[in-house]
This record gives C-alpha cells, sequence and structure tokens, in this order.
C-alpha cells in the first residue's frame, strides 16, 4: 500500500470503533462477543469487519462454524489496534496525572543482568529527576518483554532483541554484552580444580534459566557441540535470591555473570570456577518502539540509562587498567 493510499486509508477509512472492535475480537473468537464487548449489534460488528476487508481488498477473519479464526492479516491488524488504542490510553494517563500534579507513570523491562547496576543506578538518577514519578519494574526474558513492549504495555526494555522479524518495529541502543563464569559454594568439591572438563560439569547439578531462553539455548549448544548431552538434574528459575540460597546450601552450580553475586564474591560466600564457558551473549541495550514518541517521564528514564551505562563502562575500563 503506497503512502497515499496508507494516509487516505487512515484518514478516511478508519474510525475508532474499527480499532476497537478489533481488539475485542483478538479477545473473542465470536463475532457475537467481541460485538457486545465493543457495545456494538452484531450486524454492525460484521459490516465493520466486511467495510475494511473491501477497503484492504484482503481477507481478514476466516468464518467458522464456531466463531471467527484471523487471518495473518487480521493478526497484523489486531495487534496494531491493539498498539494504538494503548498509546491513546497512555496519552489519556499523561494528561490526568500531569493534571493532577502527579509526574507520570513509567513502565519498563528487563533482563536480570543490567538491574544489578546500570538499572539501579538510572532508578537513583530517574527519581531524583523526577520526583512524583511512578515507575514500575517488570524483570523476564526478552523476548517476553519485547512482546508486551510491541503491545504498549511497556514504555521500553533494558534486553535484546531475539526475534528478526520484529527488527524493523524497534530502536535498539546497545549498551554491553555479558561474560557468564561458573559459580559455586565456597568449599565445594570443585572448588581448586585447575584441570576440570566439559564433561566432569554436565554430570553436576544445574541451576538454569527457562526454556526458550538465550542462554539456555547456548548453553544446550555447547554441550551438544562436545558431543554430550545437557545435564539431567536441574533446577530451572530466574529468581536470583533463590540462586544464591541454592548455590549457598548445596553442590549446585550455574552460569552467571559475576555481577548478579558480586556481594556473595567479595564476601567468600561464593567462588567462580577456573573454567571458561566460552559463552558470549549477544548485547543487550535499550529498546523502545520505533516512530512512538516516549513521555516525558520515560525520556528521562532513557537519558539516565545511558548515563548509567556509560559511567558503569568508565568504571569497568578503569578496573580493567588498575
Amino acid at each position: 500500500m503506497s503512502s497515499t493510499l496508507s494516509d487516505r486509508f487512515v484518514r478516511s477509512h478508519l474510525k475508532m470503533r474499527h480499532l476497537i472492535l478489533l481488539v475485542e475480537l483478538g479477545r473473542h473468537a465470536s463475532i457475537a462477543n467481541a460485538a457486545a464487548a465493543a457495545r456494538l449489534t452484531q450486524p454492525s460488528a460484521s459490516r465493520l469487519i466486511s467495510d475494511l476487508e473491501h477497503v484492504l481488498g484482503i481477507q481478514l477473519f476466516e468464518r467458522m462454524a464456531r466463531g471467527v479464526v484471523p487471518t495473518w492479516a487480521g493478526k497484523m491488524l489486531i495487534r496494531r489496534a491493539g498498539v494504538a488504542l494503548a498509546e491513546m490510553d497512555a496519552a489519556h494517563c499523561e494528561i490526568s496525572t500531569l493534571l493532577s500534579g502527579i509526574g507520570g507513570r513509567v513502565a519498563i523491562g528487563s533482563v536480570l543482568t543490567p538491574a544489578t547496576n546500570i538499572l539501579m543506578q538510572a532508578i537513583k538518577l530517574f527519581k531524583a529527576r523526577s520526583q512524583k514519578a511512578s515507575l514500575v519494574v517488570d524483570f523476564s526474558t526478552s523476548k517476553s518483554m519485547v512482546e508486551r513492549l510491541l503491545d504498549g504495555q511497556l514504555d521500553l526494555v533494558l534486553g535484546r532483541i531475539l526475534d528478526t522479524a520484529v527488527v524493523p518495529l524497534l530502536n535498539f541502543e546497545p549498551i554491553s554484552d555479558e561474560v557468564h563464569h561458573l559459580i559455586v559454594r565456597a568449599g565445594h568439591p570443585l572448588v581448586g580444580r585447575d584441570d576440570l572438563q566439559l564433561a566432569e560439569l554436565v554430570e553436576q547439578s544445574w541451576i538454569v534459566p527457562p526454556t526458550g531462553s538465550i542462554l539456555r539455548d547456548r548453553l544446550t549448544a555447547l554441550f551438544l557441540s562436545a558431543g554430550l548431552a545437557p545435564p539431567a538434574e536441574t533446577v530451572e528459575t530466574l529468581a536470583v535470591p533463590l540462586v544464591v540460597a541454592l548455590l549457598t546450601d548445596t553442590d549446585m552450580l550455574v552460569a552467571l555473570p559475576k555481577e548478579l553475586v558480586q556481594a556473595q564474591l567479595a564476601a567468600g560466600e561464593l567462588v567462580a570456577l577456573p573454567f571458561d564457558l566460552k559463552l558470549r551473549m549477544d548485547a543487550y541495550g535499550i529498546i523502545t518502539r520505533r516512530g512512538h514518541v516516549l513521555s516525558p517521564g520515560a525520556e528521562i528514564l532513557a537519558d539516565a540509562l545511558r548515563e548509567a551505562a556509560m559511567a558503569e563502562l568508565d568504571a569497568s575500563r578503569k578496573r580493567q587498567a588498575a
């Protein structure tokens, strides 16, 4: 669709009730239920769908005996409609909070490692510059966070872009990569060994991230490339306090960046084994939606993240030079 036709579609044909109905059709596999949720009659809802299909020249929904199923084009419109409504809802919230004297709400999603230092320092800067703003911080995998970002649930993400299909929809500012070390408790039977082999490590009890995470995939690939099956005895978790507790009280091991357990390493409670896994993760960074204008609060947080990342880089260079 050319820019002229696209502009005509948005300005002349697309209405707010189309967006609302599309979102409800994404939630309900039934025109009747979606129409009720959108406060429309079923005939009106059917006409709106037909109008869109006629203007776009493509089928958006397959009519089934028990409802409707969106085609690939329908799924695309549903997702975009959800983002558009989320944007308008965010605008309403910004106006309401500013009128009431509150600094607004900012939501960020992050993978775990940046939270230990960069995110913490960025939050301090953010609160110093926007004291009345409400900040919501969530942690999960990059894939999950990016999906929520594209749906308009998050303002920005500190993570990685793993799905090349969504690259055109996003802006990415790289910050750093991560070096993973094998971490165990002080006194672990493997501590002091300089002859460790991967075949021996695979027999240990491991703490691993959930299936589908980039670290889990690369750990699996590491063992398979050496002709080994992945560890059979594992505990899956992303919760750092649980990881630390398990490491402290058992002979389990985990592959982590040292930053996540720096306090325990410094206190001598945990130890990094002298074994190079050769695991290097893709660079993580600040991810935002392309074409989306950040709210004032989200822009302040993004600037704070850039400053914190630069400070962390400078500190790392000084440590290496010392």
